[in-house]
């Protein structure tokens, strides 16, 4: 099948050069090589200080730098956003590209409040022409991709549950300094803004919408040091949810940025009226499944069969990388910018995910029906 790409270059600026930065550098330098079409116009790093952003415009490839992000925006050279700034600067800059006809690739979570997340896709709604997509790279990969086909063809007949789970232990030392990500302000959502967000961004696309769901979250560490004394923490370590989706299938869900020992086990398991298909991201390039009859599992290795493999690589088993999925979403955005298929998840989309992670943080314990709990945010 022929992949529709731009023909033209994109001018592409890039605010914000920390990890993600880094990535979405990378991607955009790949994309074309590795899926054709017209190499994008590094044009424009934005960070601060100015020394700073020249440094890591040399570094990534990009022909100016800045340390102002509305220079960024208003640059007639620039047709494409990368904002993978910290959170809390989500809204101003994605609804200033969007009135200045820009467009986006913003890395999660949407936004610090559901509030701003709903401002940000209504405003998205009124420009149509311009496409948002933000940074679930986790869905692109082939064997996740692989999993969701599966699950389309009855594979593993019915679903009928989902058990999820994303710890990290990047927080889980009582000694590691306060930070803004510890804070409403500067953070949002603590371990689900973080990372439950990715966990939901999944689910969703195996399981479908959620129906209702009861959530606790624990803050484990209340307080950090800072040079100016200790300072609480306000955001969740923690949270665990009972799920029923409205296909009337159950769910759990589990998240933590305490847990000790843990890199990023985004680990989720749906199990059917037929089999069962089980995903753990540290160890990305398996999905195992089992099929009624079966003694147990088989193992199946990623390859050029999966989908969107076989551009980066012909030979099955030579495994594919976190960095992969990137140069993946930068071509679905490509594609989308061209007149191709919808990329997603939109702002649209990105509200469920705010949605129901924000019900979860807001839940303490009873149960909220998403439909009820969006008509109490907004009245």
């Amino acid at each position: 099948m022929t992949t529709i790409m731009p023909e033209k270059p994109l001018g592409v600026a890039l605010i914000g050069t920390g990890f993600m930065g880094k990535c979405h550098a990378l991607a955009w330098r790949n994309v074309a090589a590795v899926f054709g079409g017209a190499h994008p116009r590094l044009e424009l790093l934005c960070d601060t200080p100015q020394d700073k952003a020249r440094a890591f415009a040399a570094q990534f490839g990009f022909a100016r730098a800045t340390a102002d992000w509305q220079e960024a925006v208003r640059d007639p050279a620039v047709d494409v956003l990368s904002i993978t700034v910290p959170n809390g600067l989500h809204r101003p800059i994605a609804e200033a590209a969007l009135a200045a006809g820009k467009h986006l690739w913003l890395e999660k979570p949407m936004a610090l409040t559901l509030a701003d997340a709903r401002a940000m896709a209504r405003l998205a709604s009124r420009h149509p022409r311009q496409v948002t997509i933000l940074g679930y790279n986790y869905t692109r990969a082939p064997a996740f991709q692989a999993a969701v086909e599966m699950l389309r063809q009855g594979v593993i007949g019915t679903p009928r549950s989902f058990r999820g789970v994303y710890d990290e232990d990047y927080s889980a030392d009582p000694d590691l300094p306060w930070h803004w990500r510890m804070t409403h302000a500067g953070g949002g959502l603590g371990a689900l803004g973080d990372l439950g967000c990715h966990l939901v961004s999944q689910m969703l696309q195996l399981m479908g919408d959620v129906e209702d769901l009861s959530a606790i979250t624990q803050i484990a560490i209340p307080e950090r040091r800072a040079p100016d004394g200790m300072k609480p923490v306000e955001n969740e370590d923690s949270a665990l949810a009972m799920i029923r989706f409205k296909s009337g299938a159950q769910g759990s869900f589990a998240t933590s940025r305490v847990a000790r020992g843990r890199k990023c086990r985004l680990q989720w398991e749906v199990h059917g009226s037929d089999g069962s298909i089980v995903f753990d991201q540290e160890n990305m390039n398996e999905l195992w499944v089992h099929r009624a009859g079966e003694a147990g599992f088989t193992r199946h290795l990623t390859g050029p069969e999966q989908p969107d493999f076989s551009a980066f690589c012909p030979a099955p088993g030579h495994n594919f990388g976190f960095n992969e999925q990137k140069v993946i979403e930068a071509r679905d955005l490509c594609r989308a910018i061209a007149g191709g298929p919808a990329c997603g998840p939109d702002f649209a989309e990105g509200l469920k995910i705010e949605r129901i992670i924000h019900a979860m943080a807001a839940s303490e314990g009873r149960t909220i029906r998403l439909e009820d709990f969006e008509n109490d945010q907004t009245a």
